[in-house]
């Protein structure tokens, strides 16, 4: 499979985690997509037919997904604060879900699939005309999840809330009610997603803020079904996220 990763611009950073691009070319059978703490917007095709668009994630658990030869998908990988003032919605109806959307959202047509670079002007042009239309940003909101995301979720509720200013209680209430999970479950899924790449290197040790070896391999088979050893000797057969690397 072929995969490309290219990065926002820096205005737009704090909403989107990248754009992606994958293509099946001959390959066929399946893969599976484990939790990474965001979500995605999605362009399906099959051969030269545009096949869905939907929206997907937050993944909790992981998936297997099926794919076919000739399948292309042009993606948006986003930052959980997105859906609240780009998207303006909750997102608690895609957790381990998805939703599906009109082909053309957000004013796409073939020209824009043309390349990954055209995809990639087109989305940023558009994002870059709803934000003035954007509720005002609450900042704490904005930090926090700059904190938890820079952090690979390594920080506790307490410390949030000392380094956001807003009290433990009113932003677990507010996570749980605008995310549908937990906040520390969202940060144990971000712990979990930053130890793929190691894992997919062989080192199969803590990565992060853990009690020990056996509190690592319990957290990581949590959101992915298996252990940090199982993952590493699947890593170029059934994973995604460590047999995929993202080029610019």
């Amino acid at each position: 499979m072929l995969y490309l990763e290219n990065k926002p611009h820096s205005s737009l950073c704090n909403f989107v985690k990248c754009y992606w691009f994958s293509d099946t070319q001959e390959a066929e059978g399946e893969y599976t997509i484990l939790p990474d703490g965001y979500f995605d917007l999605i362009y399906r095709f099959v051969g030269e037919n545009h096949q869905k668009t939907f929206l997907t994630g937050t993944w909790v658990n992981p998936i297997d997904v099926p794919y076919v030869k000739h399948t292309r998908h042009f993606g948006v990988r986003f930052k959980l604060i997105a859906s609240e003032y780009i998207f303006q919605t909750p997102i608690q109806q895609i957790i381990d879900s998805s939703l599906e959307l009109p082909l053309d959202y957000w004013g796409t047509t073939n020209a824009v699939f043309n390349d990954f670079d055209n995809f990639k002007r087109h989305i940023e042009n558009h994002i870059a005309v709803i934000i003035p239309t954007m509720p005002a940003i609450d900042p704490r909101k904005l930090k926090l999840f700059n904190i938890l995301y820079s952090a690979d979720g390594n920080i506790s509720v307490n410390e949030l809330s000392q380094k956001v200013g807003w009290s433990s209680r009113q932003i677990n209430r507010w996570f749980n009610s605008r995310y549908g999970l937990s906040l520390k479950t969202f940060a144990n899924i971000l712990k979990c997603h930053a130890a793929y790449q190691s894992i997919a290197k062989g080192e199969l040790k803590p990565v992060g803020n853990y009690h020990d070896q056996s509190h690592f391999i319990k957290v990581v088979k949590r959101f992915t079904g298996t252990t940090p050893k199982v993952l590493h000797e699947n890593k170029n057969v059934r994973f995604l996220q460590l047999s995929t690397r993202g080029k610019e």
